[in-house]
């Protein structure tokens, strides 16, 4: 434990607050100072930047605080009948558009996840993603806009990606613009000990360095990593790239020890410690006993005598690494080797009992982690088809990822889910170590091109690939349990094998028009409207989980169905909420406040227009301490 002092001078109120201030809002401090203008732009103002100073600056980014800022009034509904084990299972496939899923998923999970890894488009000058290229349109141009779909239902590619060309002259100001209010509202996700990892090539790596240094904070940044993405070049280039990077931010990189696991052992590193002298604490390797100068105290300079009597004192330029002390009791402890003859330069013990792991570097080679081509093998072997996906990411890449971030129970999130790599590499790794980390995937509804493998095999959209890929590996991993009950430790039993699926929709409750109301009979009309709250076409099950999302309850709160009378309601989070969405009677209702929920809420046509009820029962809950809402 590192010793205490007690500090001579007092505080520095100013750091200190500029420290908090930082952690509300890290993209307004630039090189320990206050960007007033950055903090107004992200508080939603439109600001003009004219001052020379050291910042990240792009046509469109004010345009990119207020998409981050327009709040939505999306939801999401759950599909059953496309999931596995919808009902037990913690592990959620989110289908839709990610920066509106991000907003959706803002209350319920803010500071919840574990780790984040996301594969961006890497704009490459012939790929198409969304971004705001339309800065005049209004919220409701925008929502129609990525509505339409064609006569099979499917978005159409027109109405909501845009090809970002190199001759466009916002080139790098579009990514810009799509990346920001995802990276943002990702950040909000993060667990203080939290850390994103997001792939890279040349064409912004330079670009997204600055972006996350803006959003993160530059202090928070830990490594970046250079994957070995191929196995061989690319003999028609004249130089060819065979590698990608991986940026990794902590969300507070005082907490890296929390943050950053080191990596279990390869068999071959294992394989090294031995032992030769019988040390009853097993196994060892021998490491130096010499540092660096650097900052040395004159007590890490003595003469170590070997057990043959033979001296040593540090060669030239080092020293010890403990002070004398130290090294008497570690010696004492029979923690040094001097070679078979006792008369060696000394080495320090370590141990394979005591070794949690070995520390990662940055460079990630094919073998350590895999390569596109395996990447490509693992889904060309799964689906029996041809290549399916351009550049796709090995399992062992996302594994070597899970490792470095995660803990057994982890919530793990993706956002640009292609493939659904992640997914397939968190059930993995939870089958092999027992683990419960669950993972929540996000892919935008985009059609499959006509002329692929994919779109020939009857998939017609990206999600289509990735759910089916999730489905056939949680498929595998259950025959694996079936076929070789021995293949798990103890405590394997309950491993999660399923997936809910949910699907971004417009909102179940009818939304005020301001926009529309010009005159008394305008105003009339929109309050006729609004008399019953919710859609006619709405479902009970969407208009419930809604209702959860929106009161801050994630996408595993558990639901129970259960009657009060002649009434029902729903019971969530071991009987925490009680939800009210049919008719509902005084003895219902009584039945309710006599469980004693935390909180209730219900929709205000369940009282039929009895005022007296209504009122009787508001009063009820409050004399129980109840929380109560009507919407």
């Amino acid at each position: 434990m590192t010793k205490k002092t007690l500090e001579k001078d007092s505080p520095a109120i100013a750091q200190e607050k500029l420290k908090h201030f930082k952690k509300l809002f890290p993209e307004a401090v630039s090189e320990g100072k206050v960007d007033v203008e950055a903090l107004r732009r992200s508080l939603g103002e439109n600001v003009a930047s004219n001052d020379e100073r050291y910042n990240l600056d792009w046509a469109g980014k004010t345009e990119a605080f207020k998409a981050l800022q327009t709040p939505t009034i999306a939801t999401l509904a759950p599909c059953p009948e496309e999931s596995v084990d919808f009902e037990k299972t913690g592990n959620v496939f989110i289908e839709g558009e990610n920066l509106e899923v991000l907003k959706v998923l803002q209350k319920a999970y803010y500071g919840k996840i574990k780790m984040i890894y996301i594969d961006p488009p890497y704009n490459t000058g012939s790929d198409s993603f969304i971004y705001p290229d339309r800065f005049q349109e209004s919220k409701e141009e925008y929502l129609k806009r990525i509505e339409e779909k064609d006569e099979e239902g499917y978005l159409l590619k027109e109405g909501l990606f845009r090809k970002n060309s190199k001759e466009n002259g916002h080139y790098h100001s579009n990514w810009l613009s799509m990346m920001y209010p995802r990276l943002f509202l990702s950040r909000n996700l993060l667990k203080d000990d939290g850390v994103i990892f997001v792939s890279i090539d040349d064409n912004e790596v330079h670009n997204l360095r600055l972006l996350m240094n803006e959003i993160f904070g530059e202090e928070n940044f830990i490594a970046s990593a250079v994957w070995q993405k191929r196995t061989s070049p690319d003999a028609r280039l004249a130089i060819s790239s065979g590698h990608e990077y991986i940026l990794i931010y902590a969300k507070n990189i005082n907490l890296i020890e929390e943050s950053v696991n080191p990596l279990p052992l390869t068999p071959e590193q294992k394989a090294a410690y031995k032992n030769p002298d019988n040390d009853p604490r097993g196994p060892w390797v021998s490491t130096d006993f010499t540092a660096q100068i650097g900052h040395a105290t004159p007590q890490q300079f003595y003469i170590i005598k070997a057990p043959s009597g033979k001296e040593y004192t540090p060669p030239q330029g080092t020293c010890w690494k403990n002070i004398e002390s130290v090294y008497l009791r570690k010696l004492a402890e029979g923690r040094f080797w001097f070679g078979k003859d006792g008369s060696a330069f000394p080495r320090r013990k370590t141990y394979l009992s005591e070794t949690e792991g070995r520390t990662v570097w940055t460079w990630w080679s094919n073998k350590e982690v895999g390569h596109t081509q395996e990447a490509s093998k693992e889904l060309k072997d799964l689906f029996d088809l041809g290549n399916m996906f351009d550049n796709p990411k090995p399992v062992r890449l996302i594994d070597r990822i899970l490792q470095l971030a995660t803990i057994k129970d982890s919530v793990i999130l993706d956002f640009f889910s292609g493939s659904a790599t992640t997914a397939a590499a968190v059930l993995k790794l939870n089958e092999l170590d027992g683990g419960t980390r669950r993972f929540i995937c996000v892919q935008l509804s985009e059609k499959t091109a006509e002329d692929s493998e994919a779109y020939k095999a009857g998939y017609k959209t990206i999600p289509e690939i990735s759910k089916e890929r999730i489905r056939r590996v949680i498929k595998g991993i259950k025959e694996d349990a079936k076929n070789n009950s021995n293949l798990f430790e103890k405590g394997k039993s309950d491993l999660d094998s399923g997936v809910k699926v949910f699907k971004l929709k417009n909102s179940n409750f009818k939304i005020w028009r301001g926009d529309v109301v010009d005159t008394a009979e305008d105003l009339e009309m929109q309050m006729d409207l609004l008399k019953d709250p919710v859609k006619p076409e709405a479902q009970e099950q969407n208009l419930l989980w809604e209702l959860l999302l929106k009161s801050g309850y994630d996408l595993n709160a558990q639901i129970a169905e259960q009657k009060a009378g002649k009434c029902r309601f729903y019971s969530v989070a071991g009987g925490e909420l009680a939800v009210i969405l049919g008719k509902a009677d005084e003895k219902c209702l009584q039945e309710i406040v006599r469980l004693k929920p935390r909180k209730v809420i219900c929709l205000d046509n369940i009282f039929q227009a009895n005022d007296q009820l209504k009122t009787n029962t508001t009063l009820q809950m409050k004399d129980a301490r109840i929380e109560f809402r009507t919407i």
